[in-house]
């Protein structure tokens, strides 16, 4: 790996060999389009691997800014920092809209289910090919926690230091129901069983707007959507704020890769083939650090701290946030923060 790399560089791994998956299944070969920054260090002790979460891609200094960048907590000029957009996604890996060397056709509809345990074992391939033996840090957040908490089980050896970041160890039923409802909400759209790159759009914008209430709480449309009059009886701020978000996500993302990554999203359970939950976290040797949003609906602070209880010498810190969810996208301040307390234990 050459280590007078450009900052903010992106290429595409072409994996020639047949990737297995956790269902029994399998992708005929596989791409991996990543981002790095920065520069090795001689002894290649400066990475920093970020997971990313839900429908963000593998650009962090675009969407984690203020924590990720020139001038920011993580910077290039002091460290390696790593981000692989995962598989089944639509920004350079292999995903629902790959053409299927099998086929020559994309794949839609055929594509195959995914767990968060294939996202892990696609970052393993990519670590393998930079060459890369330790990662001082893997970081992430929500889903991207999900990934990095499983990386840390999987192979234990690999990471000093993890980071998670709004996360939790096993789906719960509530995650599960707001990902049902927007999986519903694509399903309604007509469009969805057919196989072209827009089928499905106007569900997605709708799936989009229910995932946002999980994102955000009550408190954040109180103080960012209310009205200015009393006069109103339509067109309400927060009805034209739910429209753009949806809209918004349209332009950039698709449904069949949506609905995959939401599926992945449920399979996540570290406990499973395994010796139960509280086991598997005792196992983890990496020193870590659990943040929570005090305000989070989607994974409520109460799971970051069952991680925080289990994993050996772990360290909790909690951020307050109008934003709920969205916090850790948000507050990298205070995350920044907790994180340099973290290190300097």
């Amino acid at each position: 790996m050459n280590t007078k790399m450009t900052t903010g560089h992106f290429r595409t791994y072409h994996h020639k060999e047949r990737f297995n998956l956790e269902s029994g299944e399998s992708l005929p070969d596989l791409r991996i389009g990543y981002h790095t920054y920065g520069k090795f260090t001689p002894g290649k002790n400066n990475v920093i691997w970020v997971c990313h979460a839900f429908t963000a891609n593998s650009d962090v200094f675009d969407w984690w800014k203020g924590l990720f960048g020139s001038n920011c907590f993580y910077n290039p000029e002091e460290y390696f920092i790593v981000c692989a957009n995962k598989i089944g996604s639509c920004y350079g890996s292999t995903g629902p809209l790959s053409v299927n060397p099998d086929t020559g056709d994309a794949w839609y509809h055929t594509f195959p289910e995914i767990t968060i345990r294939d996202l892990v074992n696609a970052h393993e391939i990519l670590r393998k090919h930079l060459g890369i033996e330790k990662i001082h840090t893997v970081i992430g957040g929500s889903t991207g926690g999900h990934q990095s908490l499983e990386w840390s089980i999987m192979n234990p050896d690999i990471h000093d230091h993890l980071i998670c970041i709004a996360n939790h160890a096993k789906a719960s039923p509530w995650s599960i129901a707001i990902s049902q409802s927007q999986r519903l909400a694509i399903e309604a759209d007509q469009s969805w069983k057919e196989s072209v790159p827009e089928a499905g759009k106007r569900g997605l914008a709708a799936a989009r707007s229910i995932a946002l209430l999980s994102y955000r709480n009550y408190r954040t449309y109180l103080e960012t959507q209310s009205e200015t009059t009393d006069e109103k009886i339509a067109d309400f701020r927060a009805m034209s704020y739910q429209t753009y978000q949806g809209e918004k996500l349209v332009k950039r993302f698709n449904a069949f890769s949506y609905m995959r990554l939401l599926n992945a999203l449920d399979s996540h359970n570290i406990g499973r083939n395994r010796e139960g939950i509280e086991k598997v976290l005792a196992s983890i040797r990496s020193k870590t650090l659990v943040i929570g949003i005090a305000s989070d609906l989607l994974f409520p602070v109460q799971e970051q701290l069952y991680l925080t209880e289990f994993i050996p010498g772990a360290t909790y810190s909690g951020i307050e946030s109008l934003y709920g969810h969205d916090g850790f996208l948000i507050e990298t301040e205070k995350i920044a923060s907790a994180i340099e307390r973290f290190y300097s234990r």
